[in-house]
């Protein structure tokens, strides 16, 4: 995510705007931090559940192994080595993002823009059940709530058809989309909007600091800032794993419930926000199955936090509340035997 961000932002105390692939420094060494940082991350990943992406040890009730005394070594010593890289990235990022904050204006292509002085801001509500972990309907006093949730069909949501009228060629990168293009959000939309007491909520870093240790920075680089804070956290927290594990211990749970078809649910703190899902299992079989992911959480307060941001800057809002949406939104062009022709990423 802060290579995603980095392109934003400036070397402090110049108007030098930071290339993260650049072979020279002080970015030189940040992005080799970063990418050693992602490493170990994945690399404890791939210990501890098979598999840097998608793992197959985890289990329904459990997991399918434990690990060896010198892989819970090999987790503790990396974590080790990545405490002073993550607390060097977290200081490092917070001055960038600082000082983009109290610029005044940016460039953006060819263009000037001033930077408001509540950018990014929302009054939407937050949601986040434990600092670094999650909740469940198992709990003794659980911290989430299935009835206090509703959702809005895109077409409720969103306006309707629309016509672009502005059109900028200097934009980057290629240029904005044409005048007269159609274009209609209600259709276009994939996803069903979530709320919480009738109201989008943001959910993520922010959210659980707020919450748990009252955090109180708000706009978008607020959020930025929470999310560099997290950073030292999680390793403690991978430490503290370390010592608590018992290599030799179940792995699994004494009683795994076949089900009765009433609803459970947990609601986990990914990285990006809570991640909630909802299950009806009765003798063994899934009769029922929904999940509320942190990026369909934040898109309603996303929208809600672009509101009066000047349109050259959207972006820098977007990847600031969602990396997701950052690097996974292409405009694909096809053809009528749905044969693609072109294709855009963008950025």
């Amino acid at each position: 995510h802060n290579i995603l961000t980095l392109p934003d932002m400036y070397i402090p105390g110049t108007d030098t705007k930071i290339n993260p692939f650049t072979p020279e420094e002080p970015v030189r060494t940040v992005a080799k931090r970063i990418q050693r940082l992602r490493e170990i991350g994945q690399t404890v990943g791939e210990i501890a559940g098979g598999e840097a992406i998608h793992p197959s040890n985890p289990r329904v009730g459990g997991m399918f192994y434990n690990i060896s005394p010198q892989a819970k070594q090999k987790i503790y010593d990396l974590a080790k080595e990545a405490l002073p890289l993550a607390i060097a990235q977290m200081e490092f990022m917070i001055t960038v993002l600082k000082n983009w904050e109290n610029r005044g204006t940016v460039t953006v292509g060819k263009t000037e823009v001033e930077i408001p002085e509540k950018f990014g801001w929302h009054d939407q509500g937050y949601m986040a059940v434990d600092p670094v972990f999650d909740s469940s309907s198992l709990d003794f006093e659980p911290k989430w709530d299935p009835d206090r949730w509703t959702d809005v069909s895109p077409y409720h949501w969103y306006q309707g058809e629309l016509e672009i009228s502005l059109e900028d060629a200097d934009y980057p990168v290629g240029g904005t989309t044409k005048v007269g293009t159609k274009t209609w959000p209600q259709m276009q939309a994939c996803t069903s909007v979530p709320l919480y007491d009738g109201q989008p909520v943001e959910v993520g870093p922010r959210a659980r600091l707020t919450i748990f240790k009252n955090y109180d920075r708000k706009g978008a680089m607020g959020l930025q800032i929470a999310r560099q804070m997290e950073y030292p956290d999680c390793l403690y927290t991978m430490i503290e794993a370390c010592d608590a594990l018992d290599c030799n211990g179940s792995v699994l749970a004494d009683e795994i419930p076949q089900g009765d078809g009433s609803l459970g649910w947990n609601a986990n703190e990914a990285p990006r926000g809570c991640d909630v899902h909802l299950a009806r299992v009765k003798d063994g079989k899934v009769q029922e199955y929904t999940l509320l992911v942190p990026t369909t959480w934040n898109f309603p307060t996303c929208s809600r936090a672009l509101e009066g941001a000047p349109w050259q800057l959207a972006e820098v809002i977007m990847r600031a509340y969602d990396p997701c949406v950052s690097c996974a939104t292409h405009m694909l062009v096809v053809d009528e035997s749905k044969k693609i022709v072109a294709q855009k990423l963008v950025q």
